[in-house]
């Protein structure tokens, strides 16, 4: 199964019963910029109550167990992420992206909003692997970038440092 025929397992049945989502995380960043193995996908949903037992039914845990994996020794798993009351996810939700992938249109977090993201799991985990990611991100799809509302958002949530430093950041080496 390719990587779009697991991303739309997810999507899929939230599209069904009208659940508002994006994607972000690693398979945005891919969507973004360069091309990388990642093993979950991270979902934002917003979820009111009147949802909340369409999306019980809708992931039939049984049918999860059958579902074909690419490899044996690879799992693939959703991370997912209330909205909320979070400002950054609400400015995320009005601007989130519709893209087609493979032969399903989903709806991904605007560019901004991942790099940000990406820039706090760096401070949290120190990774590397996020530093590239958004280096990669302004390589590939700089363009689409809005700036000003990117640095708006750093400067709020104390990421101005950590953005240059990934601006700076060579994903080569």
């Amino acid at each position: 199964m390719s990587d779009p025929d697991l991303i739309r397992l997810f999507v899929e049945p939230l599209e069904a019963i009208g659940v508002s989502y994006m994607i972000t995380g690693g398979v945005a960043s891919v969507i973004y910029g360069d091309p990388r193995f990642t093993r979950d996908v991270d979902i934002v949903m917003e979820l009111h109550g009147s949802k909340i037992a369409a999306l019980e039914s809708a992931f039939d845990p049984a049918a999860m167990l059958k579902w074909p994996a690419p490899r044996r020794d690879v799992s693939c798993l959703s991370d997912v992420y209330l909205a909320g009351n979070d400002p950054l996810i609400g400015w995320g939700f009005g601007r989130r992206v519709r893209l087609r992938l493979g032969g399903a249109e989903i709806w991904v977090a605007p560019i901004e909003y991942v790099i940000l993201r990406k820039l706090e799991y760096y401070e949290q985990s120190g990774s590397d692997r996020h530093l590239r990611d958004v280096a990669m991100m302004f390589r590939i799809s700089g363009d689409t970038v809005d700036t000003d509302e990117l640095l708006q958002w750093a400067e709020q949530l104390d990421l101005l440092k950590t953005l240059e430093r990934a601006r700076r950041f060579s994903p080569d080496h």
